[in-house]
């Protein structure tokens, strides 16, 4: 940590900038009371799950988001030639610990959820929270290494691609169901944030109607998402021509 003061300030800003969100969500249901019979405390808890996982994403995935650089700059052609696979180094090439102060404003409202809500928690509960939290990495990773893999034709990073990482996390901070029925679907079947949040937190707040285990296990859908971003992500490296810098 060669530059103290200037990380430390990051992350008093990256704790601040969701706080500013979070209180918008406390304001719409001090005004409103609850949101289709989601009470304060149930969103606070699907807010604070979406937020870490993205945090963490944001900690140790940052190597993809921004590989746009890497292709530019031509340091890919380097990683090619290294006896280690490529998903791997663009993991290890960038790590963003200013992403500490979100993850910490994430961790707090949890805790704060947790202590208000009345649940009956279990071992199975616990495991569940716990799975939804890395499964949820697993989701915003796949995403990157989506958008990654589009550099290897774009040679420039893609904003549009903002719309799944920012835009999903904005849309899975609210509980699934308050959408229409084609948004709940897509977050669901195609980019399952649906998975790790909104169908974990029915079994988990004991609001599941009937077989409760479907509910528990959605959050392995983050595990099978990110399999087929990896199969891309290795047609994308098989196709990929030097930026010639």
């Amino acid at each position: 940590m060669q530059y103290r003061t200037s990380f430390w300030l990051l992350s008093l800003g990256q704790l601040l900038v969701p706080l500013s969100v979070f209180a918008g969500l406390y304001f719409l249901f001090e005004r409103f009371g609850q949101l289709q019979g989601w009470e304060f405390f149930e969103a606070a808890l699907c807010f604070a799950v979406i937020h870490m996982t993205f945090s963490l994403s944001e900690c140790f995935v940052r190597g993809f988001d921004s590989f746009a650089s890497l292709v530019v700059s031509g340091g890919f052609d380097r990683l090619l030639v290294r006896p280690r696979g490529t998903v791997l180094q663009v993991l290890g090439s960038r790590f963003e610990f200013t992403r500490v102060g979100r993850l910490l404003q994430s961790i707090i409202v949890l805790v704060w959820a947790c202590m208000n809500l009345s649940i009956d928690w279990t071992i199975m509960k616990v495991l569940t929270l716990i799975l939804m939290v890395v499964s949820g990495v697993f989701i915003f990773t796949g995403i990157f290494i989506l958008t990654a893999t589009l550099c290897f034709w774009t040679i420039q990073g893609l904003e549009v691609t903002n719309i799944l990482t920012d835009g999903g996390r904005e849309m899975a901070q609210y509980p699934l169901h308050i959408y229409e029925r084609w948004v709940r679907r897509f977050f669901t079947f195609v980019i399952p944030f649906g998975c790790v949040n909104y169908l974990p937190l029915l079994y988990i707040l004991d609001r599941t109607e009937g077989a409760a285990w479907p509910y528990a296990l959605a959050p392995l859908a983050g595990f099978v998402f990110i399999l087929p971003c990896l199969a891309v992500w290795h047609y994308g490296v098989r196709h990929y021509r030097s930026s010639g810098s």
